[in-house]
């Protein structure tokens, strides 16, 4: 009788240990690693383009995980792409697309992988394509620099800054100050300068919108877009 007893014990004890047969834990998924961003090799920026048939051309992508890349590239007429010419999407690393011309463009190439992860856009090249008889060109939208789109200013001055720029280089840049609390700015606190920098006095809690016009020595202008940033 005891050694029922003690084969019923055993037998228990053997069952408890087994690990029951369960369902095995699923490996974990990995996750998906975005491609690298493009580089973009054609047209250079700054170019002045001849043709207005343009054969855009980047660098491919890598993907951490070794997924299928697609492109898209963005062709916009202002540096913010609020007014986007075309937008394209492919495999490929070059696309040729027609232009309008006599307009200075901006482009930008991002990559996505089959799992919809996306890097971030390229830096923005520019160039213009040629006009019919066209012998002076329109400069390029003025770059804002400082203070940042949308940031916050805790100071009581803040120094407006830009870049300019021109396909024709020999070209003499002007700039016209536009600044106040109205959207769109409406005053010109500065006309005709030369320089890219503008100090102002701001008040606290108060938003604030600016653009700069840029003018050549040849009668050519070209409106900047609205920037805007509030103070604390």
């Amino acid at each position: 009788m005891k050694n029922l007893l003690h084969i019923a014990i055993l037998s228990i004890v053997l069952v408890s240990c087994g690990g029951g047969g369960g369902t095995p834990t699923p490996e974990p998924t990995p996750e998906n690693k975005v491609p690298t961003i493009p580089n973009l090799e054609s047209p250079a920026d700054n170019l002045l383009c001849i043709d207005n048939s343009v054969n855009f051309k980047w660098t491919a992508s890598t993907d951490p995980n070794g997924d299928s890349i697609t492109y898209q590239i963005q062709v916009a007429k202002d540096n913010l792409f609020t007014q986007i010419a075309h937008t394209l999407t492919g495999t490929a690393l070059t696309k040729t697309i027609s232009l309008e011309k006599g307009i200075s463009y901006y482009w930008r190439v991002k990559a996505t992988d089959s799992k919809n992860g996306s890097s971030e856009y390229s830096t923005i090249y520019k160039f213009y394509t040629e006009g019919e008889g066209l012998t002076n060109h329109l400069p390029f939208s003025p770059t804002l620099v400082a203070p940042a789109l949308n940031s916050v200013v805790q100071t009581t001055t803040a120094t407006l800054e830009w870049t300019g720029s021109d396909s024709d280089t020999n070209d003499t840049l002007t700039y016209d100050v536009y600044f106040g609390t109205v959207n769109p700015p409406i005053e010109i606190v500065s006309s005709n300068q030369t320089t890219t920098t503008y100090s102002v006095t701001v008040d606290p809690s108060t938003n604030y919108f600016w653009k700069i016009d840029i003018k050549d020595n040849h009668g050519g202008q070209t409106d900047g877009q609205i920037w805007n940033f509030k103070t604390d």
